[in-house]
């Protein structure tokens, strides 16, 4: 494929200037991914060099703008093993996993364990599986690695009915628990879009969230698993909103977290997620990114992606 005489400008700039990470992010936070993903392929073609593993070993750490030229599904796939691949057990990042795989369409999930099998040479649901200690976690996460065999199906109102049903009578049957085997059948057998249905039905029909009586219930790790998941699939903008105030605001400030969310939802829903931010914190998300974040080019490039957004939409 011939490249354009636009993007062999911009590979031929940050070809010229690739010792100036400044100008090098700000060269890839004005294009859209897709164009980014281009440069690579460019680059590559016309300097026979990988630009992503040029500038990784250029700087001491990989400038954050590099995760632009990823495809989103090897973009999730790596992020997926960082999650895991921990010294500690109890340091798996288990809220990470359940973002990848409960808020991206189920077809997006397939591409994303093709792309961690083609990597590292291992199913993803068998490096989840393989954490020990056991934790509860697991089992939602296993279930929605087996949900994308349902991505071709038809979102159905009936099964959406029913489900809501069986999840309302496996909360009613038990005031210690909720039946692990029927959630976990539901959340393994149907798309990311049959679900968020589900929970919609459930809310019209009971009156109530289905998180609603996860919280009340007082249920124990698996239940919590469940919620997370249930929010991640009914308002992802508010679920995002969340994790990063989390990141900002939490004992340590998860950059690798910022980027993740901010890169993968930055051409998806970014706009509703600042605005979440905005009327549950009072604050916009990139004026509290500039407070926090020392002056610098991860705090530059993420305020580039908040601005792109606003001015976007």
């Amino acid at each position: 494929m011939a490249v354009s005489p636009t993007t062999e400008s911009i590979c031929r700039k940050i070809h010229d200037s690739r010792d100036d990470e400044k100008l090098i992010t700000q060269t890839l936070v004005n294009l859209t991914q897709p164009e980014c993903r281009r440069v690579r392929e460019a680059y590559k073609k016309t300097y026979g060099e990988d630009l992503i593993q040029l500038l990784s070993n250029k700087f001491d750490q990989p400038p954050p703008s590099t995760c632009l030229m990823l495809d989103p599904f090897e973009r999730d796939a790596a992020a997926a093993r960082k999650a895991l691949d921990q010294n500690d057990a109890v340091a798996v990042d288990y809220k990470a996993l359940i973002e990848i795989l409960a808020c991206r369409k189920s077809s997006h999930v397939l591409l994303i364990l093709q792309a961690y099998r083609a990597k590292y040479r291992i199913r993803l649901e068998t490096s989840i599986a393989a954490v020990e200690p056991r934790h509860p976690y697991q089992k939602i996460l296993t279930a929605l690695t087996a949900a994308h065999k349902a991505h071709g199906a038809d979102v159905s109102a009936h099964i959406a009915k029913c489900d809501a049903r069986r999840l309302y009578e496996t909360g009613i049957a038990s005031a210690t628990a909720i039946d692990e085997g029927v959630v976990v059948e539901i959340f393994s057998k149907r798309s990311i879009g049959q679900l968020k249905l589900t929970f919609f039905c459930y809310n019209r029909i009971y009156g109530h969230s289905y998180t609603s009586f996860l919280k009340n219930g007082g249920f124990g790790e698996f239940e919590e698993a469940v919620s997370v998941v249930a929010k991640c699939i009914c308002s992802p903008p508010r679920f995002y909103a969340k994790v990063l105030y989390g990141c900002l605001k939490g004992t340590t400030i998860d950059e690798g977290a910022m980027v993740r969310v901010m890169v993968s939802r930055a051409e998806v829903d970014m706009n509703e997620i600042q605005k979440e931010f905005k009327k549950k914190y009072g604050i916009e998300l990139k004026n509290m990114i500039c407070e926090i974040l020392p002056h610098g080019n991860l705090r530059d490039f993420l305020v580039a992606l908040a601005n792109k957004t606003l001015i976007n939409s």
